[in-house]
Order: structure tokens, then sequence, then C-alpha cells
């Protein structure tokens, strides 16, 4: 029975996944938003914040809606989660961000003019020709505080007290708000799963750059995690 229910909460966070990387990813490359910036940074936004919000109260219920290896870092650090089914959470997250980039790549196949992936995939990077041109140190630090701050809200917003029915809305407002300052500098990333599913299928710089996202959006996480646990912060 046990392992039923652990199954069901994996696919929960493989799907919802999935789900925000065609979504947010495909607002940038069906929606072509991108091409409107500064104007275009709100439509991207809301995609990637409604989404999460979308799924918090779709498959919360199911295994608490983390769809983000930070956000179940922050979680295994604050003792929230216990390290199997963190692993499990995070194994599942990966293969989600995959799934719903190659499903992101299908459609865009489809276009009678045909799509060729060097144009992009919604991917995050940094350096000459991505953003606003930032450097590593840079991208480093808008991920980590990025990534700090939103797991922050996670962990306040869904605290040992209780989570408020509001919850959804204001993690998914506060994923909507980073990416106007930060969206110009790596893209804004604070997911590894939502790095790891475009750069896959586009290669080159953002699939050399994606060690980044993987490392520094789980420290972010893991620090107010810890913060939280170590009761600096009572949520």
């Amino acid at each position: 029975m046990q392992s039923y229910i652990s199954n069901n909460r994996y696919r929960a966070e493989l799907i919802g996944t999935a789900i925000l990387v065609l979504i947010g990813c495909g607002a940038i490359t069906i929606g072509g938003f991108p091409d409107e910036f500064p104007v275009g940074i709100l439509p991207v936004a809301l995609a990637f914040g409604l989404t999460v919000m979308a799924m918090a109260y779709t498959i919360g219920p199911v295994s608490g809606c983390h769809i983000n290896p930070a956000v179940t870092a922050a979680l295994w650090a604050a003792g929230r989660i216990n390290t199997q089914d963190a692993v499990g959470y995070i194994v599942a997250q990966l293969i989600g961000g995959v799934a719903g980039a190659a499903i992101l790549v299908v459609i865009l196949k489809g276009k009678l003019a045909g799509y060729d992936l060097a144009n992009g995939l919604g991917q995050t990077g940094w350096g000459p020709g991505y953003g606003g041109g930032f450097g590593l140190a840079a991208a480093i630090l808008t991920e980590f505080v990025a990534t700090f701050l939103f797991t922050l809200v996670i962990l306040g917003a869904t605290s040992a007290r209780g989570t408020t029915p509001v919850a959804g809305l204001v993690i998914g407002l506060t994923l909507v708000v980073l990416h106007f300052p930060f969206i110009n500098v790596t893209g804004l990333s604070v997911n590894p799963a939502r790095s790891l599913g475009p750069a896959v299928f586009v290669g080159g710089a953002a699939l050399a750059q994606v060690w980044m996202f993987l490392i520094v959006p789980m420290l972010g996480g893991l620090a107010a995690g810890w913060l939280v646990k170590s009761k600096t912060l009572d949520i």
C-alpha cells in the first residue's frame, strides 16, 4: 500500500513538472513573447507562475506539488520530507522536465514552415548573446538568491502550522514577480528540471551551462530549508 502511495506521488510530480515546462517554455517558443521584451516578460512570467498555481491546486493534495528539485531540497532540509521520498521526487521531476520539453519539441516540429531548435526551446543560460549578457558570477548569485526567496515563501506558505487556502496563489505570484528583475540575467530557472528539459534537446551552450542550474538552485533551496529548520526563522 505504501509503495502504491509513493508511486502515485512520483507520477504526480512527473506530470506536474512536465506541464510546467511545456506551458512555461511554450509561452517563450510558441507564443514568441521574448520578441516583445520587456513587455513580453509579463506573459512569460504569468505562464510559469500561473501554471505552478494551477498545479498546486491540482496535484497538491497528492504530492504537495513540489514540481521542482530545489523545492524538494528545501523541504528535505527543513525536515518535512524523508530522504527516500526526496530522491524519488527529484528523479520524477527531472524526467518530467525532459518529457515536457519533448512534447514541446513535437509541437514545434509541427510548424509547416519548420522549426530549428537552434532558435531555442526556452532554455536558461548566461553570457554574450543571452538575455542582458550577464556573466557567470551574476548568474550564480541570481539563481541562488531567487531560489532562496522562492523556496522561503513556499516554506512559509506551507508551514508546519498548516497550509492556507491561498498558498498556491501566493507561491505562483511569487514566481511571477521573480521574473521581472531576473529573467534577463539567466532566464530565471530556480528549478533544475525546468532547465534540464530544454537543454537536453537544444544542446550546445544550453547543455554546457546546465550544470549551474542543476547545482545552484538546489543550494538556494537547501539554505532556505536549513534556515527554517534551525529556527532562525520560525515558520
